[in-house]
């Protein structure tokens, strides 16, 4: 016991020792690496109007953090990290947009039970983008369960801010499952649905400033509504009609297979309520899901593959990506269907095209096989350049991917960022992360910033889904619950 607390005296000392007049502690080392800290915003790229980038230094018990931005230095210590308030963080961003490298410097300092001394690490930065991020991320959150639906809904995440909003729960539709939400050219106000299951379930659309529902099967050719994309107008939904079954694995790295044994695509129009068909989708011969309208609406990109016999030949079922043009007075596809990545020449499944709104990029999702690559571990995003001096060339953005799943993603309305699902945090839930695009390369992605770091690890939902808005929509919690009572 006597040794015991000799060696906490001892600590004390030291700590009082290294203590300067105005609180600020001197460590007793100094090295020549960046420090561990979580969410890793190492040399990441932020937008300048997105929320604090709050951290945790791994296993530290007191942090200083020395924060430079331009001619702007400011001190900030913490008991595990560094939290910025709203004010302070702005005034860092303002003072790195005015600078030479528009950059945010931070050296830090950090104690712990194996460094009572303290340890100085070689400073990191936080690069600042002057290039806007949509105000608005829109997700679903669900447990990362295969039959849990106690709870979930969808929410809107204030980028600029922590501040996070129920648009749908399902408490609000006799606890069925609410999925699939999808904008008409990033503006709610201009058109937004999303899909309830269950009793009382259909199709929920908000258009015009009126809410309502409608069941797509019912109406000729009778089909059931899955994937859908909104056509920029605002004038019509384009779905995929799905078939899926979910299979578990004895022996696999991964635990289930989700697969179609069909899929068509089906065009509504909003103004008329009316479904069209085109018999080229709406065979029985290939199946087409994941369709994805360009921002100039005159192309529909969607997943295509051969039929084959599910589950038994999962294996062999590979989708490539195709385009047709749209004409959006007739409402009608063109003749002449192009091949834009071709599974039988390149390998591997694709799915979630989605066009940069430049209309030069298309970023999608590649996995070994099948059409559901959030539960595949090898699955990574890639993208082919449409434009430029070699159209069809396939650009490297390794830099977006990981060891665990990568999948699902969108761009921004100006095209300078996206969010991408992953799974690489715990290899269990999927997280959003956020990337800047200069036009020729992607930075390297960043954790969705939370007010607790701890939040990123805890919450034991994963985000599905993540889209971009520009602005918000507020439903009445009663009118939209009245939708599905009998």
């Amino acid at each position: 016991m006597i040794i015991k607390y000799k060696n906490i005296l001892v600590a004390m000392l030291v700590g009082f020792a290294l203590l300067s007049c105005d609180g600020w502690r001197e460590s007793g080392a100094k090295v020549d690496k960046k420090p561990e800290i979580f969410p890793d915003y190492m040399d990441v790229t932020v937008p300048c109007n997105i929320a604090p980038l709050n951290f945790d230094v791994v296993g530290a018990t007191h942090v200083q953090a020395e924060i430079k931005a331009g001619e702007k230095t400011l001190r900030v210590s913490g008991k595990k990290g560094v939290a910025f308030s709203v004010d302070e963080w702005r005034d860092l961003v303002d003072a790195a947009l005015k600078g030479k490298d528009r950059k945010i410097e931070i050296a830090l300092s950090a104690w712990s039970d194996k460094s009572p001394e303290g340890t100085t690490f070689k400073p990191f930065f936080i690069k600042v983008s002057p290039d806007t991020i949509d105000r608005y991320l829109v997700y679903r959150l669900i447990a990362p369960g295969y039959e849990s639906w106690n709870h979930m809904g969808i929410y809107r995440r204030d980028l600029s801010t922590f501040s996070e909003t129920a648009i749908v729960e399902n408490t609000q539709n006799n606890m069925g499952c609410v999925n699939c939400h999808s904008f008409a050219d990033y503006n709610v106000n201009r058109g937004m649905m999303f899909h309830a299951r269950g009793k009382g379930g259909g199709t929920v659309v908000y258009h015009g400033g009126s809410l309502h529902k409608i069941a797509l099967e019912k109406l000729a050719p009778y089909k059931s509504a899955t994937y859908p994309c909104w056509h920029p107008s605002g004038r019509y939904i384009v779905f995929s009609s799905n078939t899926t079954r979910q299979s578990f694995y004895g022996h696999s790295r991964d635990k289930i297979e989700v697969y179609d044994q069909k899929s068509d695509i089906i065009l509504y129009n909003v103004e008329r309520n009316e479904v069209f068909a085109d018999e080229r989708f709406n065979d029985s011969l290939n199946w087409e899901t994941f369709p994805y309208f360009s921002a100039d609406g005159k192309w529909l990109f969607f997943a295509t593959a051969k039929a084959v016999k599910m589950p038994v030949e999962y294996n062999n079922l590979r989708y490539s990506l195709c385009r047709v043009a749209f004409d959006e007075d007739s409402g009608r596809f063109g003749s002449v269907v192009d091949t834009i990545y071709s599974a039988a020449a390149d390998g591997g499944s694709a799915s979630f095209p989605r066009l940069s709104p430049d209309g030069r990029y298309l970023l999608f999702t590649r996995a070994d096989c099948a059409t559901f690559p959030i539960h595949h571990k090898e699955a990574d995003l890639r993208m082919i350049d449409l434009g430029g001096k070699e159209p069809g060339r396939e650009v490297d953005v390794s830099v977006l991917n990981s060891n665990d799943v990568d999948s699902y993603h969108s761009w921004s309305s100006t095209g300078r960022w996206v969010v991408l699902s992953s799974k690489r945090i715990d290899g269990r839930h999927t997280r959003l992360f956020l990337s800047h695009f200069d036009g020729r390369a992607f930075s390297k992605p960043l954790l969705l910033p939370q007010r607790e770091p701890s939040h990123n690890t805890l919450r034991t939902y994963s985000y599905n889904i993540p889209e971009f808005s520009k602005n918000m929509v507020t439903f009445d919690r009663d009118e939209l619950s009245n939708l599905f009572r009998p």
